[in-house]
């Protein structure tokens, strides 16, 4: 029974073809081969349940809005290969929710917009060898959830940020081998990157000291730049990078020196504080200093009255004492305040707190 759908269906094919009169091939499974017929466009006479279209080495035009091939939404295969598409316009695949393999590979391709591979939810395989890519537009395989082979060989390509090989590292298969990789320090995201993949014959184009090295054998001494050896768990691969050229011995100009300033403001903050540290210790020494000079000048009434000395030694000799006394007058007021003209006793100070009880012995012998 099904030997003799298939030969049905092959049938009807062929005689559509040949109703129609359009230049291309069908075959039983569905496929049309259109390859290297000059078309401008896609034969529109071609079954619109076709799973299958090679349509390489013509001379497509792409439309600027709308998409590319309208009439054939089952489309499991689609060769584009070698025309010249140049740039592909948004969404013009968007009617192909089907298709599983695109190959798009010498087109001259030399810049992807962020929306040209809209809708196609379920591709499996994007052929992208031998264009003219100089950089990858992340944005445009944010929708390719299913893409599992992706081929970039041969394009443009100097360096890969890191984003974008994050994105790839959800592409079980990428190949990038024949870009013309410049391996300096720009380059080392994708030395790791090809290091986890264990990839082989992605090779530098320059400097030309490391032409034709593998890119994935190089260490950031080759590279010229020096990088941080640990990171904690936790960090993401942009902020792991940090490179510096090891040949600069000048820095760029407008962001260089910019450390002098940060020193000198540090140093003048440690010298006004150490002055107001100084100064500060220093007032407060001199306010203690002040504070033990305010002493008083003696009254004149103890000074008449005489030293404590000459109290013990009168008094307690009772009659003999005072011919001592007679014999040796004190001497007066006078003499005493010639003597010691600035009121103080030598250098003993008498402070205010002691003169009262100095006083009160003294009357206490007196009245006795």
């Amino acid at each position: 029974m099904a030997p003799a759908c298939l030969l049905r269906v092959c049938s009807l094919l062929c005689a559509w073809s040949v109703v129609t009169g359009h230049p291309c091939s069908l075959n039983h499974q569905g496929w049309a081969d259109c390859k290297g017929k000059s078309l401008l466009h896609a034969p529109s006479s071609l079954p619109s349940n076709i799973t299958g279209l090679d349509l390489s080495f013509n001379s497509l035009v792409v439309p600027r809005h709308g998409t590319l091939l309208m009439h054939f939404p089952s489309l499991r295969s689609l060769n584009l290969s070698s025309n010249a598409l140049l740039a592909l316009s948004p969404a013009v695949f968007s009617n192909l929710g089907t298709l599983h393999v695109l190959d798009l590979s010498s087109c001259s391709i030399a810049y992807l917009h962020t929306d040209t591979f809209k809708g196609l939810e379920n591709l499996h395989t994007l052929l992208l060898r031998n264009n003219s890519l100089q950089e990858l537009e992340v944005p445009s395989f944010l929708m390719l959830k299913a893409l599992f082979h992706l081929d970039l060989r041969h394009n443009a390509l100097v360096s890969v940020d890191t984003l974008s090989l994050q994105l790839m590292d959800a592409v079980p298969q990428v190949q990038l081998e024949g870009n013309p990789w410049v391996c300096d320090c720009t380059v080392h995201p994708l030395q790791q990157w090809l290091q986890r993949r264990q990839a082989v014959q992605v090779t530098c184009a320059s400097p030309p000291g490391l032409r034709g090295r593998e890119v994935a054998a190089l260490d950031s001494q080759d590279l010229g730049c020096w990088m941080k050896q640990r990171f904690p768990r936790g960090v993401s691969t942009a902020q792991q990078i940090t490179v510096t050229h090891s040949n600069t011995t000048t820095p760029p100009a407008g962001k260089g020196g910019r450390s002098w300033p940060y020193l000198v403001g540090f140093l003048v903050a440690a010298i006004g504080i150490s002055i107001l540290i100084a100064l500060a210790a220093k007032c407060k020494l001199f306010h203690k200093n002040f504070a033990s000079y305010r002493h008083r000048p003696l009254p004149e009434t103890s000074s008449i009255r005489g030293s404590p000395m000459e109290d013990g030694s009168g008094w307690d000799r009772g009659s003999s004492g005072r011919g001592a006394c007679e014999s040796h007058p004190m001497p007066g007021a006078a003499d005493l305040q010639a003597e010691d003209d600035d009121g103080f006793i030598e250098d003993n100070y008498i402070q205010p707190s002691e003169q009262l009880p100095e006083e009160e012995e003294r009357e206490s012998h007196l009245s006795i």
